[in-house]
Formats: structure tokens, C-alpha cells, sequence
């Protein structure tokens, strides 16, 4: 997945080796958990592989934060970053590939680099779900993709697939309605889930079509993507539908890969926690869009945030 330059937080590869709190993860979530630990008299540090803001970045306009009617995600993440450096918030650009729990949490940094804190919270959030069939990897950069805001203006003017009928799905297709020429949209369930008002934006753009009860069999083409082989899941019929390119968007799966045996997961691989925001290992704590729960939205990753930081504030350093 591509992601847009932010250069407005203060990054640093002056690491101690130790600080009172070890941040995960520098999107709403993050960022927020950084800001009321500085707030607190404590001093974090966070770490994010990519940049600040996380998936905030690949959303062309959010319009249910407060205070803003409407805003582009990379604007919102932008004003977050700066939101930390002006509390002075250490950051550092690197992947965990490790955690060691213990009274003192240790992280490992993909360059080998161990830091250790008394608190550490995640908040590394999720990743777009695969098709899992067959041509979607060999297609994948060449008519398939994940991010509209990313490689929508490689199909100007042309015929697409968004394959997904949640809130992800249409606000993408809604960026790519000012793009492209027609959109279908490819729904596995008999009616889109996504909210009200963005399902009535879409069909206002008079270029998208809906098929329903249907999901991708196989991705078809020579040189790049040119079909899509679909299957009715009610009646078993195939059918194939020509297209210049396709959009994914059918969920998320959470960055717990380096967690596992260390923090609890769920089936799904969402981190379990309490209504603190602590794991099942004290002293750990996970927020945003990588723990188990039913909501997730930007304001209630940057409430995980808040709610886990000042918990531990008073747990662990009173």
C-alpha cells in the first residue's frame, strides 16, 4: 500500500534506552496516548513504520471528526503530528518485530535496538483484508488495489470494480467517482451495510452500479487486469465483468503478528482487553483499530488513547 510524505512531526534516531511509556503505532490512537503522556509529567516515545496518522492517510475526506465539517486525511494526520511536537513527543520512524513483557516491557526495533518502559500501549492498528484468489497477487499494482486515494488517478476516466459495501468501500468509491467514468460496485451481501448518508452520496453520482450477493472467484487479464470472474453465492452462477481496474475493500486485519503468545488475541487476531484498554499483561495496553471491540472510528481510537494513557498514569506511576 502506497502512503502520502508527512514531514510535519518531530522524528528523532537519538533513542535512550529506556522511557516511562512505549507507544506502538503513531495513528489517532497513538498520537493521542502521546499527548496525555506528556500531559501526565511522563515521557513516551513513540514509534511508527510508516507515518503519522496511519490509515487516516489513504481517506480522501473525513467528515465525522469534530470540529472539522470536512477534512482530507492527510490534512487531519498532519495537524495531529504537529499537535505532538508542539508537546515536545519523541518519535522515531521503525518497526517492533518483538516485544519481551516483564516489569519492565521491552521492545526490539527492526535494527536490533532494545528499549525498555514501564507502560507500553499498541496501537498499531490494521491493514486491508486480500481478496485471496487467484490472480489477485499477480495483478496486484497492475489493475488491483487497496488504496483509492493512492492509484485512483492511474484510471482516469475508466471503468472500476469496488469490490466491498461498508463505510471503507464507498467513501473510496466516492473519491473515485470524481475520477473515473463508471463504477461497479461488488457486493457479497443482498444490500450495502455502509452508512445512510454515504450510501445516498454514491448513488447521486449516477456512474455506479450495484451487484449484490456476489463476491470474486478470480481475477482475470494479459498484461494487467481486464475481468473479473464473479460468483452468485445464492445461485452459484458466473458470470464475468469487464473492468480497467478494481478497488478492494471487504475489512481489516490487525498488525498482531509479532504479539502472538505474548498478548491475548481473539480468533480474528484483535488484541482483548479490559474497559482500561489493558491487556491480560499488566502494564500493556492496546488501543485504536488493533483491539477487540465493536466500534472503530477515528474518535474512538483517539478515546482508546486517552482512556489507556491515564489509566496507566495512575496505575503505574503513582
Amino acid at each position: 500500500m502506497a502512503f502520502f510524505e508527512v514531514s510535519s512531526a518531530k522524528k528523532t534516531t537519538d533513542l535512550k534506552s529506556e522511557y516511562d511509556v512505549i507507544i506502538i503505532g503513531g495513528g489517532p490512537a497513538g498520537i493521542t496516548a502521546s499527548i496525555y503522556a506528556i500531559q501526565a509529567g511522563l515521557e513516551p516515545l513513540v514509534i511508527e513504520k510508516a507515518l503519522e496518522g496511519g490509515q487516516m492517510n489513504n481517506t480522501d475526506k473525513i467528515e465525522n471528526w469534530p470540529g472539522f465539517s470536512s477534512i482530507s486525511g492527510v490534512d487531519l494526520s498532519e495537524k495531529m503530528a504537529e499537535h505532538a511536537q508542539d508537546h515536545n513527543v519523541k518519535i522515531t520512524n521503525a518497526e517492533v518485530v518483538d516485544v519481551k513483557p516483564g516489569k519492565m516491557k521491552t521492545v526490539i526495533l527492526d535494527n536490533g535496538k532494545e528499549i525498555k518502559a514501564r507502560v507500553l500501549i499498541i496501537a498499531t492498528g490494521s491493514n486491508p483484508k486480500k481478496l485471496g484468489v487467484p490472480g489477485e497477487e499477480k495483478y496486484s499494482g497492475k489493475g488491483i488495489s487497496y488504496c483509492a486515494t493512492c492509484d485512483g488517478h492511474f484510471f482516469r476516466d475508466k471503468h472500476v470494480a469496488v469490490v466491498g459495501g461498508g463505510n471503507s468501500a464507498l467513501d473510496e468509491a466516492l473519491y473515485l467517482a470524481k475520477i473515473v467514468k463508471k463504477i461497479t460496485v461488488v457486493q457479497n451481501l443482498p444490500d450495502l451495510t455502509a452508512d445512510k448518508m454515504l450510501q445516498k452520496r454514491i448513488r447521486e453520482t449516477g456512474i455506479t452500479d450495484f451487484i449484490y450477493n456476489t463476491i470474486v472467484k478470480e481475477v482475470k487479464g494479459n498484461d494487467k487486469l481486464d475481468k473479473l470472474l464473479l460468483k452468485n453465492v445464492k445461485t452459484d452462477e458466473e458470470t464475468e465483468l469487464d473492468v480497467d481496474g478494481a478497488f478492494v475493500f471487504i475489512g481489516m486485519n490487525p498488525n498482531t503478528k509479532f504479539l502472538k503468545e505474548k498478548v491475548e488475541l481473539n480468533d480474528y487476531g484483535y488484541i482483548i482487553t479490559n474497559d482500561h484498554c489493558e491487556t491480560n499483561i499488566k502494564g500493556i495496553y492496546s488501543v485504536g483499530d488493533v483491539r477487540e471491540k465493536e466500534v472503530r472510528q477515528i474518535v474512538t481510537a483517539a478515546a482508546d488513547g486517552a482512556i489507556a494513557l491515564l489509566d496507566a498514569s495512575k496505575r503505574y506511576f503513582q
